[in-house]
């Protein structure tokens, strides 16, 4: 029923979804850069690579 259900879902839903996952696994390769603070606040960081993350999802789902 889920899965049934993940069909009707708008495109902006599946790209939060998809750009969670992105962000998720990004999060962990960079954590460390992230909150060393040399670059950026770490939560300002967090949250643009979130948002880059959605982006880049909803791009993954209107090219396929």
């Amino acid at each position: 029923m889920v899965v049934g259900a993940s069909i009707y879902f708008p495109p902006l839903f599946k790209a939060v979804i998809l750009g969670f996952f992105i962000w998720l696994i990004l999060h962990h390769l960079l954590r460390d850069w992230m909150y060393s603070g040399d670059i950026w606040h770490p939560t300002l960081m967090d949250l643009s690579l979130f948002s880059l993350s959605v982006s880049a999802g909803l791009v993954i789902l209107v090219m396929w």
